[in-house]
């Protein structure tokens, strides 16, 4: 079955109000387009540390939607046009213009699955739950990862740096705290490699199904790593529930905004020469971060490494 795509042009400061009334339409999935800039709140809960330079903002919005080819195409634009008009005596809706195309029948939720292809960190061989494993890769230490709507895949330079330094660290004592979590990897990979317990916290929600799921694919058991949602720089609770000076290893592959507040408190969860293994650090934040470290008393930097214009940082509590 084919899909018919519109986009509606309005104005930004109506998208929330003409996005409520497309879905009192019935209408889901709508697809917003604009050049506000992103705000630094906004980039903390959206794990991102850096965007390329957007054009001007006009004020202007595009709202994409979706319908199939069998609905009554005709009454629903009707409704949508009623709607903008009486939207009209609220705000400025610009011109409302809305454009149609076809598009191919896609299974929009999985289609980007075709971009996660089994890969090898080293001798570690990450795979999506959904591929048989290649004949090459089999005898390697294998994790299996379906990230779901969780942040995590593995591919990225930052998660393959931490789980390198997971490699040189990790032991059959380690216990592990993995701030950021997501989809639960880097907890995921210490296990594998010997450690003998983790805790995983993630702001999102959604990080503890995924890692839930993926410690059951990996066939290990929810008793070796607990999984939290809460922000563990506001929650003194999370924080006291995590516990202090019980972890060999608190890793953190997340902002490097949201590190350098995290290297202000990370030592009252490690032992007396653990080690703070960092990532998510774009090259041109490598500096600040590492002097942020340095600042705090508890810490000495060991090393830092680098792969394209990532950067790892890590430091021991002394």
């Amino acid at each position: 079955m084919k899909w018919n795509k519109y986009t509606l042009k309005t104005t930004t400061m109506a998208t929330d109000l003409v996005g409520s009334m497309l879905m009192e339409l019935g209408i889901d999935g709508i697809e917003i387009k604009d050049n506000i800039p992103l705000s630094q709140e906004d980039k903390k809960k959206m794990f991102i540390d850096f965007l390329p330079e957007l054009p001007e903002d006009k004020g202007e919005a595009f709202l994409s939607f979706y319908m199939e080819e069998l609905e009554d195409e005709a009454l629903k634009l009707k409704e949508i046009r009623e709607g903008l008009i009486e939207l009209k005596n609220f705000t400025d809706v610009g011109e409302c213009s809305i454009e149609k195309e076809v598009t191919e029948d896609k299974d929009w939720l999985n289609n980007w699955k075709q971009y996660f292809k089994s890969f090898t960190v080293d001798d570690i061989v990450i795979k999506p739950t959904w591929e048989e494993i290649k004949e090459e890769y089999k005898g390697k230490l294998l994790i299996e990862i379906d990230p779901g709507i969780a942040f995590g895949t593995g591919m990225h330079e930052t998660t393959q740096l931490c789980i390198r330094q997971l490699k040189k660290y990790v032991n059959n004592n380690t216990n592990i705290l993995d701030v950021g979590c997501g989809s639960g990897i880097l907890s995921i990979a210490a296990l594998k490699l010997g450690a003998k317990s983790a805790v995983g916290i993630d702001i999102d929600e959604n990080a503890v199904t995924a890692s839930y799921e993926n410690l059951k694919v990996n066939k290990l058991s929810e008793e070796s790593c607990r999984v939290y949602s809460g922000n563990i720089l506001e929650n003194k609770e999370l924080r006291d529930r995590a516990g202090y000076e019980r972890y060999d290893i608190v890793v953190a592959n997340i902002l490097a905004d949201v590190l350098m507040p995290l290297s202000d408190i990370a030592h009252e969860h490690l032992k007396k020469g653990g080690y703070f293994i960092t990532s998510g650090i774009i090259d041109t934040k490598e500096e600040e971060v590492v002097k942020k470290i340095e600042a705090n008393p508890r810490f000495e930097i060991v090393e830092v490494t680098r792969q394209n214009e990532w950067s790892s940082v890590t430091a021991r509590r002394i």
